[in-house]
């Protein structure tokens, strides 16, 4: 079995990973069972345009404490209430103030 070596690792919304499967979709001419149910399920999430406009709007916000890997899970998962975000961030070693909170989702909301 082959081996492989994780050269780096970073967070990809969920258009992103469609992205990636089309690539290969036009480099190996199709995809296998499992990339093709997987690329009819992302389809049903967020484009790549308005993933990168939603991305630099939670940037823009600066809040330090919101890191890439949150970033990403709010794009994917884009909560629509305080009790959503709050699970959403619940996992993660963050702690952010209810007016900061108030603002991502006015972002997302927009």
């Amino acid at each position: 079995m082959a081996e492989f070596k994780i050269e780096s690792e970073k967070p990809i919304t969920m258009s992103e990973v469609a992205d990636r499967l089309s690539k290969v979709e036009k480099r190996d001419k199709e995809l296998s069972f499992r990339a093709n149910k997987t690329k009819e399920y992302l389809a049903h999430f967020v484009t790549k345009e308005k993933e990168s406009k939603l991305r630099k709007k939670l940037e823009n916000l600066n809040l330090a404490r919101l890191k890439d890997r949150q970033i990403v899970k709010i794009i994917d998962l884009k909560p629509e209430d305080m009790d959503s975000l709050k699970i959403i961030l619940s996992n993660e070693a963050i702690t952010l103030k209810e007016e900061d909170l108030k603002k991502i989702l006015d972002a997302i909301n927009e």
